[in-house]
């Protein structure tokens, strides 16, 4: 069974940084592109970021660029998503979402609560 949990949640003062984890099991290969999402309450799920299987290539919401970065180590089987300069209005549940190249399936972990708040 495929599955993925995220960590590295939690609350930060504003300006705060963090960095989110998201470990992947089951799968054979480690041919599939890993995303970051969050979702506030009432909001509808958003794309943050996405990185390619090798790791070359990169995409990022506008309003996170220049301040997140999306990484994958595939020895480990893990994403990371590290957060500079919090706001906020990033303050959601973060979900990792890997997508198998070969299927096109979609894969998604439980999700990690960041709160950004004084």
């Amino acid at each position: 069974q495929v599955r993925l949990v995220e960590s590295g949640g939690g609350l930060v003062q504003p300006g705060g940084s963090l960095r989110l984890s998201c470990a992947a099991s089951g799968f054979t290969s480690s041919r599939y592109v890993m995303s970051w999402y969050r979702q506030a309450p009432g909001k509808e799920r958003e794309l943050v970021a996405s990185i390619t299987s090798g790791g070359s290539m990169t995409n990022y919401a506008d309003s996170v660029k220049g301040r997140f970065t999306i990484s994958r180590d595939n020895a480990k089987n893990t994403a990371y998503l590290k957060m500079n300069s919090l706001k906020p209005e990033d303050t959601a549940v973060y979900y990792c979402k890997a997508r198998l190249v070969v299927t096109g399936n979609d894969y998604w972990g439980q999700g990690t609560q960041v709160t950004v708040s004084s």
